[in-house]
C-alpha cells in the first residue's frame, strides 16, 4: 500500500512541478522593464515559406538594460525580422540599420507597470489552480485506496502530507510572483 501512496505522492509532486515551470516560462515573458531576449520569444518568422521561431533565424542579446539587438544568420532576413516582430504585436519599435535590428526598450509607464503586476498575479493564481488540481487528483486517488482498504489513518496521514506538500508550492508562487512585482515596481 505505501508504494501506491507514493506514486500518489510523487505524481502530484509532478503534477505541481510542471504548475511552477510553466508559472516561470510565463513570468520570464511578461517585461519587467530590462531588456531580455525571452521579450521576444512569442516572434514568429517567416524563413523558406514556414513561420520559424526568432531565436532559430537569430542571435537575440540583451546589449543593455534597454537594448535588444537581433543579429539574423542570414541578412535576407532582416525584413522578416522586422514584419515578424510588427505581427507579434509588442509595441516595440524595430531599426534596422543593414546589418543588424536594434530596439530601444522605451521605459513603463506607472499603468503600464500596474497592469503588468495585474497580469502576473493572474498567471500567480493560475498556477495555484493547478496545483490545487493536482491536490484533489491525489486526495481522489487515496480516497480510492480508502475504499480498497487503506486504513482511516493512514488517508488521513497521506491527505495531510499531499495539504504540506500543496502548501510548500504555494508558498513557492507567492514568493515567485513577489519577486516579479519586485523588478516590475522597482523601489
Amino acid at each position: 500500500m505505501n508504494e501506491e501512496l507514493e506514486f500518489i505522492f510523487d505524481a502530484a509532486k509532478e503534477a505541481m512541478e510542471s504548475a511552477m515551470s510553466h508559472l516561470d516560462s510565463q513570468l520570464q515573458k511578461i517585461r519587467a522593464g530590462k531588456a531580455t531576449p525571452m521579450m521576444l520569444s512569442k516572434v514568429v518568422v517567416e524563413y523558406y515559406g514556414s513561420l520559424t521561431p526568432l531565436n532559430q533565424v537569430a542571435n537575440v542579446n540583451a546589449i543593455d538594460g534597454r537594448t535588444l539587438s537581433i543579429q539574423p544568420f542570414e541578412k535576407s532576413l532582416l525584413e522578416e525580422i522586422e514584419k515578424g516582430i510588427a505581427h507579434a504585436n509588442l509595441g516595440l519599435n524595430p531599426q534596422n540599420n543593414g546589418e543588424t535590428i536594434l530596439i530601444n526598450i522605451p521605459a513603463l509607464t506607472e499603468e503600464r507597470r500596474t497592469e503588468l503586476s495585474k497580469q502576473a498575479k493572474a498567471e500567480g493564481e493560475d498556477a495555484k489552480v493547478g496545483i490545487r488540481n493536482a491536490r484533489k487528483d491525489a486526495n481522489d486517488e487515496i480516497k480510492k485506496l480508502k475504499n480498497d482498504g487503506l486504513s482511516e489513518d493512514q488517508a488521513k496521514d497521506a491527505e495531510g502530507e499531499i495539504q504540506k506538500i500543496t502548501d510548500d508550492f504555494a508558498t513557492k508562487v507567492d514568493a515567485l510572483i513577489s519577486a516579479k512585482e519586485k523588478d516590475i515596481h522597482p523601489v
